[in-house]
């Protein structure tokens, strides 16, 4: 886990709905903070500054956000992006204590032996796909680490695979996705080669991250406006919808 602090000072904002689009022609990220169940506070941040901060945190490492004169220990719950210009348009973050356990998505690598930069699979040709690359945690925002590695050198032949449940895990973290869950896995390149052929060979890297189809350009605004009128979170807004029966009108 890096110790690494991230800071981002944020102005306060009073444009909402689709005159923000303003904003972002200017180069400023509209946003929001959740703070545990309070009013939504609207800021704005300048792109590079936004962007930046989201390339180093993620969704998993806290960031010291300072806004109207106050600080807030906050990690990025959503961002969304425009998905024709490919640049993020709005970001939701939430407000955590030091000592409240959440939960993010953590990205998973590979832990090679000194001098290695392959499994003992790669370096014998034969090909090791990965099945997953990220995994949920619990754990609070202090301890919640950047990371996790699983031994790649158990990657040896076809067949073999490492689970969730191998993962090295640090202290006082507790992973909440399935512990069955196949991360990596070692294949023949022949035997993939053949499933290719079977299926068309159409199939090309990156397919399989496309981007919803309902979203547009046009759309963003709605679901901006959607998450900033959520105090507290997409999660408790869900959570209380769900609680409450229909109100007859």
């Amino acid at each position: 886990m890096t110790q690494d602090k991230i800071e981002l000072t944020l102005d306060l904002r009073t444009i909402e709905g689709k005159a923000v689009k303003h904003l972002r022609k200017e180069g400023i990220i509209p946003a929001v903070i959740h703070d545990h169940g309070k009013d939504s506070i609207l800021v704005q941040g300048e792109y590079q500054a936004v962007y930046k901060a989201y390339m180093h945190a993620g969704k998993h490492h806290p960031v010291a956000v300072k806004a109207g004169g106050k600080n807030y220990t906050a990690m990025i719950k959503t961002i969304d992006y425009d998905p024709k210009k490919h640049l993020v348009t709005h970001v939701v973050f939430g407000a955590v204590k030091a000592n409240e356990k959440i939960e993010a998505e953590v990205p998973v690598h590979p832990h090679y032996a000194e001098g290695n930069e392959l499994s003992p699979a790669e370096r014998a040709s034969l090909i090791v796909i990965s099945n997953l690359t990220h995994v949920v945690v619990e754990a609070t925002a202090s301890t919640m680490p950047d990371a996790l590695y699983y031994d790649a050198e158990k990657l040896v032949e076809v067949g073999d695979h490492i689970t969730v449940a191998d993962l090295e895990i640090p202290k006082d973290i507790e992973i909440k996705s399935e512990h069955e869950a196949t991360i990596a896995t070692v294949y023949e390149p022949s035997a993939l080669a053949a499933a290719n052929d079977a299926a068309g060979g159409d199939a090309e890297p990156g397919d399989e991250q496309a981007v919803d189809s309902d979203v547009t350009p046009e759309n963003v605004e709605e679901s901006t406006k959607g998450d900033e009128q959520r105090p507290g979170g997409k999660k408790e807004f869900e959570d209380k919808s769900q609680s409450q029966s229909p109100e007859k009108h």
